[in-house]
């Protein structure tokens, strides 16, 4: 994996108190720290979020940043890490969708893995846009106008933002470099 310095560049993720897939959240945000970049993880509510282990097993609790609510808005990359009991009840939560479609009205890019893309198409932005995800929400995505792929991370760049998508934990060492990359070419950054 590349040593990229993402050092003054800013991530928001975005997560409900229960349910997140623990190396879906955990692993990219400690990636991107150690790289430079500043995480700041906003969820539904100030309590802490229980993460999960094959949506099974309860993993490490991560204590929230901010809420959706306090965000703002000052961020280069938004991340969705999934776990279906997360990303099914992240999609209701109005705050977190219409931060999805700040970022992508904005331009800024966007990274979703696993469940998290029931985001994007709750918030509209995949029409005409190739994803992945994983596999059971294909026919959710390409209902929403995408094109689902079955790869290990899919990189969209030829729409008003990028979007990288990933299918599943065990797909992280192909996905974080993506992300890194995507961060990297950010239109947002402050020189």
């Amino acid at each position: 994996m590349s040593e990229t310095t993402l050092s003054g560049y800013r991530v928001l993720a975005i997560v409900t108190n229960y349910g997140v897939e623990q190396d879906e959240l955990v692993v990219p945000v400690e990636h991107l720290r150690e790289r430079g970049a500043t995480v700041v993880v906003a969820a539904a509510a100030r309590d802490a979020i229980q993460t999960l282990v094959g949506d099974k097993a309860p993993g490490r609790t991560v204590q929230p940043d901010t809420t959706f609510a306090d965000a703002g808005s000052d961020f280069d990359l938004l991340l969705i890490p999934g776990g279906t009991l997360n990303a099914d009840a992240l999609r209701l939560e109005d705050g977190a969708v219409d931060t999805v479609r700040a970022f992508a009205a904005s331009g800024r890019p966007i990274a979703a893995i696993c469940h998290g893309p029931w985001a994007l198409a709750e918030a509209g932005v995949v029409e005409g846009r190739t994803v992945t995800s994983y596999p059971s929400l294909r026919t959710d995505l390409r209902n929403a106008g995408a094109t689902w792929v079955d790869r290990s991370v899919s990189v969209d760049d030829d729409g008003p933002f990028t979007l990288v998508t990933s299918r599943r934990p065990d797909d992280l060492d192909d996905f974080l470099p993506a992300v890194e990359k995507a961060l990297a070419g950010s239109p947002h950054q402050e020189s």
